[in-house]
């Protein structure tokens, strides 16, 4: 993956559209993930006043809302962007791994109460599900994860709380909403089997990832 490297928000959103799937941080295929792809500049870095800036991460809501992607944590429990054009096979294809959770589940009831919503801020979310005791915020987000992975799950957008100049701070909430809201429910469906989806994609991976192996290929994709 040297020969891609990232030096703007606009420069990643071409990235996207090309690769059709970028995981935001490391993948477990070295050099596969916008972290480590981005250009020195782009990265992480603290301040001697304890500030810090990230220029990566700040890009993820202007990415969602102004290029053809779908953001969530979609690989392995982590975040990452998928094209629209792969939308639908990954959808086809993980929703026949996993499917819709049993009425009365825990993940039902918190799907359930984000359709009734649209969207919703995940803290608002976790509160509006009843997760407000010790150590809830770990277990609810987990319950959110699995329905990403599942791909009932997306983030709309960031929400980030403001001081008392009106500046934005901190890492921001997920505004989560479900994808056939956002995008439609044609989007999120295929013309063909789950497998023959997953042949596509594992395929167009291998094209893009000469050096990766088969089992890094279907971890991923699962």
């Amino acid at each position: 993956m040297t020969r891609y490297r990232i030096h703007s928000c606009e420069q990643m959103m071409e990235l996207i559209g090309q690769l059709g799937f970028l995981p935001l941080l490391v993948s477990g295929i070295p050099g596969y993930s916008a972290e480590e792809m981005a250009d020195a500049d782009c990265r992480y870095v603290v301040y001697p006043d304890g500030g810090w800036d990230w220029p990566l991460w700040k890009w993820k809501g202007i990415i969602i809302n102004e290029s053809d992607c779908v953001y969530g944590k979609f690989f392995n429990g982590k975040a990452g962007f998928i094209s629209r054009f792969w939308w639908p096979h990954f959808c086809n294809y993980r929703r026949s791994l996993y499917p819709m959770p049993e009425n009365g589940s825990i993940e039902a009831i918190i799907y359930q109460t984000l359709c009734e919503q649209d969207s919703i801020i995940n803290r608002d979310l976790r509160a509006a599900c009843g997760f407000s005791g010790p150590k809830m915020r770990s277990k609810f987000d987990g319950y959110v994860t699995r329905l990403q992975m599942a791909t009932r799950v997306v983030t709309e957008d960031f929400v980030y709380p403001r001081d008392k100049h009106n500046n934005e701070y901190g890492w921001g909430w997920s505004l989560l909403t479900t994808p056939e809201r956002l995008y439609g429910k044609q989007s999120c469906t295929a013309d063909c089997s789950p497998e023959d989806s997953l042949a596509l994609m594992t395929r167009h991976l291998h094209s893009i990832l000469p050096h990766a192996t088969a089992t890094q290929i279907t971890k991923l994709l699962k």
